[in-house]
């Protein structure tokens, strides 16, 4: 068990994180996420406020569905927080943002917090709506970035097909009441408890940014490589002035994967070098249990193309490695 967010969470069961990580990427696995927040918007002004507010245009969508967006930072365009929106209902939203970031998100778009109200378990991997299926069908049949309210054994429940692995899968928000059931039945089904180390392996490996590392102070989603998150066709939104400029100048540095060359893990710090020049730093890294070698994240000074020789230095020594666009392993859209 390790502290994160405020919240005491598992960083791996007795399997252990690679263990975890393959159940994953071959079968199911089951996180407690429940250290997300929950902003609850309802009411006929809730659209136009999460509009005004977060980047992404919620236009693009309807009730029922759900949307990954960010807040920035008004004056600098970085990432406040990156967040989910489950459109539930005509007038309900669930915004769903990072742990510590859940008192800044509603300061921003308003709402209330629900958080202390609900668990959230995400059933994620190739046979997630299977065994998910034996406990409840409903929501093993929620497609990808849907949203649907539903039921189990009298609790209510709300479904999200969205995940952090690169995995198949559903989000589930069950009553504190009902959490413990649910966990029990869907372990009972088969599917393998994973920790955070599990959830970090595996979202890295996807090529997903975490906040505080690869999204956060003095970073905007035009150098994490995100700008398809950005609405500009909408009205205003905070922080779209200072996007703009970055737009129209184009940004000097841009979030790249780094594929190293030996199993040693790559590490959030790490510089990354070229012929002794340095490029830039790696804000996540670790080990692929897939690729069986090290792998990172890295804002990089310039335009570097796939495949471009560099040094990683780490703390046993310089590692060579390549420049890639993530992910780093074939996700279901790609096998």
């Amino acid at each position: 068990m390790t502290a994160f967010g405020g919240f005491e969470m598992p960083l791996a069961y007795p399997t252990g994180t690679v263990a975890e990580h393959l159940a994953c990427r071959r079968d199911a696995a089951i996180f407690d996420v429940s250290h997300l927040g929950t902003v609850r918007l309802s009411g006929p002004g809730a659209l136009d406020a999460l509009q005004a507010t977060l980047t992404n245009d919620l236009g693009k969508i309807a009730p029922g569905r759900a949307q990954y967006t960010h807040l920035l930072n008004a004056d600098d365009a970085s990432v406040t927080d990156d967040c989910i929106v489950w459109w539930v209902a005509p007038e309900r939203f669930d915004l769903m943002p990072n742990a510590s970031n859940t008192a800044r998100v509603r300061a921003a778009v308003g709402g209330t917090d629900v958080t202390e109200e609900r668990a959230v378990l995400a059933v994620q991997g190739p046979g997630a709506r299977d065994r998910l299926g034996r406990v409840c069908a409903d929501a093993a049949s929620v497609g990808r970035f849907r949203v649907e309210a539903l039921g189990w054994n009298g609790h209510p429940l709300v479904v999200a097909g969205t995940g952090y692995t690169g995995e198949d899968g559903v989000e589930i928000a069950v009553p504190v009441a009902g959490a413990e059931a649910l966990w029990g039945a869907l372990c009972e089904a088969g599917v393998v408890p994973a920790g955070l180390g599990a959830r970090d392996t595996l979202r890295l490996e996807a090529g997903l940014p975490l906040h505080g590392q690869d999204l956060g102070p003095g970073i905007t989603p035009l150098q994490a490589g995100l700008g398809w998150v950005i609405g500009w066709k909408k009205g205003p939104f905070r922080g779209r002035a200072p996007l703009e400029a970055e737009r129209d100048r184009g940004p000097t540095r841009r979030l790249r994967g780094i594929r190293s060359t030996t199993r040693r893990p790559l590490r959030a710090g790490d510089a990354v070098e070229q012929h002794g020049r340095s490029l830039g730093v790696l804000t996540s890294g670790g080990y692929s249990p897939l690729l069986e070698l090290g792998i990172g994240l890295g804002l990089l000074e310039g335009t570097h193309e796939d495949g471009e020789a560099v040094e990683v230095r780490t703390r046993g020594g310089l590692v060579a490695g390549t420049v890639v666009t993530p992910p780093f392993v074939a996700l279901p859209s790609e096998r």
